[in-house]
């Protein structure tokens, strides 16, 4: 664990940040968060709804089975989700970020279809998203977690990376990083071509925040040891994915930064530990609310796409959906070149998943409703995007309920080919709300009968 701070040979390269319009990430992404939180001056009154937020049809081509994971908590405030064969039998299971109960949870799927929970990790303060690597290549998996400390804005030093070291199934917990800001995500991959894993972290902060590469030096005397380096000052960093968007075969990074300005920025990796930063995209709305950054490869072209989901806006006591909510896709055309095309209008998007949810072998996109108009049941916190194989996307809705949904999954639980979907709602005190679930799982059925 190591604070030495060593800023990129490029970071001239990074233009001055203009003040603007602040909002307040709620710290929880991704979070899908990981998910953002903001807090902007209140509207005089809510936006009307009636003729600019659309109404979705229920698609014939899909029908899907609810099921809702774990006992109902009092407190719900689900961070991240995410589908991963965690245990390698075979059968995918389900890995959660839970920030009321402040720990890392596997839902393991047994050969009958059920989920049996367990706590890997807990005591840590708001954990954000979970990576799973092995990143001491002993053949086991890890688990390294980005820690907010605080679901509530805030600049202060509370934020913290966390590897749990898995020994034979059991995790120990070693902080690699600590006196930063709070941290909304953590992605792993050897950045520096040395043989070792790497991280690259997204510092939300508040007011302040920034993106880091983690140099792994090694394990000496039962102590991790990273190298911190600066690539980008920016606060509300949520997620940072890391993928080979050049096809040179070296690992860059990209980044969304969602306070001052709403923006999108890679980082290409020259070699060696450089990186050349770019800003790929910028909305013009900094109300726009940017809510996450997942990298896919959408269009099958062989080039590293992202999908940018756009809806955060807790930033008053109406959580309004607004006209402009939505997802926007960046298409990658090479070098370095993103196209930015919106490619469905949702109120209060605020997490993106990909998955082939028909079965036709097309990448389908689904999204989630964090805010949106719960009094009206036309409004739903769940749609998929329909491929139609030219990346032309028709949205359905798939469900209403529960709703306040925050990060969404998707993968093959059932082993039918098709994608299933989990998702997970948030709430914050004093709210109360019993239309919410902590986990939820759609099982794909194929066509409706």
């Amino acid at each position: 664990m190591t604070q030495n701070r060593n800023p990129t040979e490029n970071d001239e390269a990074v233009p001055p940040r203009v003040n603007g319009r602040l909002t307040i990430f709620l710290g929880v992404v991704a979070i899908a968060l990981a998910g953002t939180f903001a807090w902007l001056a209140r509207p005089t009154e809510p936006a009307q709804l009636a003729s600019q937020v659309p109404i979705f049809p229920t698609s014939p081509l899909t029908d899907f089975e609810r099921i809702a994971l774990g006992n109902r908590p009092s407190a719900i405030r689900t961070a991240n989700v995410q589908i991963i064969d965690f245990d390698r039998d075979g059968l995918n299971d389900i890995l959660v970020c839970d920030t009321a109960r402040n720990a890392v949870i596997l839902y393991r799927q047994t050969p009958a279809g059920k989920f049996e929970e367990r706590v890997l990790a807990d005591g840590l303060k708001c954990p954000a998203h979970a990576t799973v690597v092995d990143i001491d290549g002993d053949g086991d998996l890890d688990i390294v977690v980005a820690v907010l400390g605080s679901i509530f804005p805030s600049d202060e030093l509370i934020g913290k990376v966390v590897l749990l070291e898995n020994d034979g199934g059991h995790f120990t917990p070693h902080v690699i990083l600590d006196d930063v800001r709070r941290v909304a995500d953590v992605q792993a991959g050897d950045l520096n071509g040395d043989g070792r894993i790497d991280l690259a972290v997204a510092v939300f902060g508040y007011a302040r925040g920034e993106v880091l590469w983690l140099e792994n030096r090694g394990k000496i005397a039962g102590q991790w040891h990273f190298t911190d380096h600066q690539l980008l000052d920016r606060p509300g960093v949520i997620h940072v994915p890391i993928g080979d968007f050049n096809g040179d075969g070296k690992l860059d990074i990209a980044a969304v930064a969602s306070q001052d300005e709403e923006e999108v920025w890679t980082f290409e990796n020259l070699g060696a530990g450089h990186f050349k930063p770019r800003r790929i995209y910028a909305s013009p709305n900094y109300d726009v609310g940017s809510a996450g950054l997942i990298a896919c490869d959408l269009d099958k072209d062989g080039k590293l796409d992202l999908l940018l989901p756009q809806g955060d806006n807790l930033e008053d006591p109406y959580a309004w959906p607004q006209p402009y909510h939505g997802c926007v896709w960046l298409q990658n055309k090479g070098n370095w070149n993103f196209e930015a095309k919106p490619i469905t209008k949702f109120g209060g998007t605020y997490g993106a998943a990909v998955g082939d949810i028909d079965g036709d072998g097309n990448l389908d996109v689904v999204l989630v409703s964090l805010a949106n108009d719960w009094n009206d049941p036309r409004h739903p916190s769940l749609i998929w995007l329909q491929n139609d194989g030219h990346q032309n996307f028709k949205p359905w809705k798939i469900d209403s309920l529960p709703i306040g949904l925050i990060t969404v999954a998707c993968g093959d639980l059932n082993k039918d080919g098709r994608a299933d979907i989990v998702a997970g709602s948030l709430t914050l005190p004093p709210l109360t709300e019993n239309r919410m679930e902590h986990v939820s799982v759609w099982l794909s059925k194929g066509a409706k009968r």
